[in-house]
């Protein structure tokens, strides 16, 4: 496989492999499951759902653990995430680039879950647009949130992690996006501690 970014190829090498261990921790998945149900509480017309950047399927999961009934599919780019994936046998997982990826259907709602970060912020208009192609409906976003772009250091790596208005974006380059609903995940929730403060975004397309 060739990588259009360095940020790609970092995610496939020993980096990703590290962080599929850190990720598979059963508070980790507890709060994934929190996470989801308040936002298809919200939501609960969503009948299908398509992640871009799955890892080992925390997020997956939660949604096949809140809704059996849900169409899932994943797209990931490490080989041994989507492994991993693939064997739970709850969602498709296409294990490509995300931005190699073609989009070859519709879901009820596309979304990423601390992916766009890691983009490099010059490929993101073509990432936004695979969200949007591949939405029938709904988009969300559960990222970092900075009102302007920076950079900061990831784990001693830089050029690994950016902040920005993603949301903002997109509404932005996609006029009949409007915003649903949002909310903050908080790193101190004792109940459900997640690692990071994160913001959600729910956007719906038009028609």
């Amino acid at each position: 496989m060739t990588y259009q970014t360095d940020q790609e190829r970092f995610w496939t090498e020993e980096f990703g492999s590290e962080y599929m261990k850190r990720n598979d921790s059963e508070i980790l998945k507890k709060s994934c499951v929190n996470q989801f149900h308040e936002i298809l509480t919200r939501f609960p017309q969503i009948r299908s759902a398509t992640e871009f950047g799955s890892n080992i399927g925390n997020n997956i999961e939660a949604l096949s653990q809140l809704n059996k009934e849900l169409d899932l599919t994943a797209i990931e780019i490490n080989p041994k995430a989507a492994e991993i994936l693939r064997a739970k046998n709850i969602c498709r997982v296409i294990n490509e680039s995300i931005l190699d990826y073609t989009p070859d259907h519709l879901s009820d709602m596309t979304f990423t879950s601390g992916v766009l970060i890691h983009i490099n912020p010059d490929f993101l208009p073509g990432f936004y647009e695979k969200l949007y192609a591949t939405s029938s409906k709904y988009i969300l976003l559960i990222e970092y949130y900075n009102p302007t772009p920076v950079a900061i250091d990831y784990r001693g790596h830089k050029d690994r992690l950016f902040k920005r208005d993603f949301a903002g974006d997109m509404m932005d380059l996609y006029p009949d996006l409007t915003l649903e609903d949002y909310g903050f995940f908080y790193n101190r929730d004792s109940r459900y501690p997640i690692g990071s403060n994160t913001n959600w975004f729910m956007m719906k397309k038009a028609g």
